[in-house]
């Protein structure tokens, strides 16, 4: 029975460098990130005013007043940068739908906008792959990696891939929706009773969407009709769309819990592509001094 044991001794020494491999993939994932969010740090400014003013709200469209007014207290103080998690599921298929969960942290700032989510997709038990997606100093990144260490893309530059990412700082503004009003940069257009074209621009990135709001005034959705969709490792010009609901107050300000992200594909392709459905499970806000 020499076999069996040396056998045993093989899966043992597998399952430790595994294991080993793993902790190294954190460990360089951890560093990573942490690079990352410092120079999200090192480029960020405070927000002025440091109070929402409703008097900022005269002459806007109907439906962002009602926004505004429904999520905002006058005198609210500006939200400088966040903190949020989530979890949910992430679709890592490109033609078949294949919804794998994840959890993610996400660090945000607001002015100037930048973001980096760290994300942790379960593709197999104990086989996670590490994900940096961010807007940084006008840099767009998107870095999936197996354990951390094994890159499967590494999309990164200043032109449609960071106008990509910053169309996501901004659709993702309902969770802390100081960063929309007008004197944070944003600025708004009339398109009719329930929805408004917003534009934002930062350095020579300019990225305009159209939002949605529901009956409560809410907003609902937000639209881009060109976003960069990796495919086979290309971007391709895609329109999309960010969903919100279950709207709650937090830190004295109502915003989304739960959203969902789809590519909007024509029907010959298979019409909406859902591929992130994710909850708050942690929102802490740093309010402007």
């Amino acid at each position: 029975m020499a076999w069996l044991k040396w056998l045993v001794a093989a899966a043992a020494l597998l399952a430790l460098l595994f294991v080993a491999v793993s902790v190294v993939g954190a460990m360089r994932w951890r560093g990573l990130t942490e690079q990352l969010n410092a120079r999200l740090e090192a480029a960020r400014r405070p927000p002025t005013p440091a109070r929402f003013d409703a008097r900022e709200l005269v002459g806007l469209p109907a439906p962002v007043q009602r926004y505004f007014r429904a999520v905002l207290n006058d005198g609210a103080p500006i939200v400088a940068a966040a903190r949020v998690e989530h979890a949910g599921t992430f679709n890592m298929g490109e033609a078949a739908d294949q919804w794998k969960p994840f959890t993610s942290h996400q660090r945000v700032v607001t002015r100037s906008p930048g973001f980096v989510w760290d994300g942790k997709v379960a593709m197999l038990p104990g086989l996670p792959v590490r994900v940096h997606d961010a807007y940084v100093s006008g840099e767009g990144i998107l870095r999936p990696a197996i354990l951390g260490l094994f890159t499967l893309v590494d999309l990164r530059g200043s032109g449609a891939v960071a106008q990509g990412e910053l169309m996501r700082f901004f659709a993702e503004a309902a969770w802390y929706p100081t960063a929309l009003l007008p004197s944070q940069g944003v600025r708004w257009e009339a398109v009719d009773e329930q929805s408004a074209r917003a534009t934002l621009v930062d350095g020579p990135l300019s990225v305009t969407m159209i939002f949605r709001f529901d009956s409560k005034g809410l907003m609902a959705s937000g639209r881009a009709e060109a976003r960069g969709r990796t495919v086979g490792g290309k971007v391709i010009l895609t329109p999309w769309e960010g969903r919100w609901s279950n709207y709650q107050m937090h830190s004295g300000m109502k915003v989304p819990m739960t959203g969902e992200v789809a590519w909007l594909l024509p029907r010959s392709q298979g019409g909406d592509k859902p591929y992130w459905r994710g909850t708050i499970t942690a929102l802490r806000y740093e309010i402007a001094p």
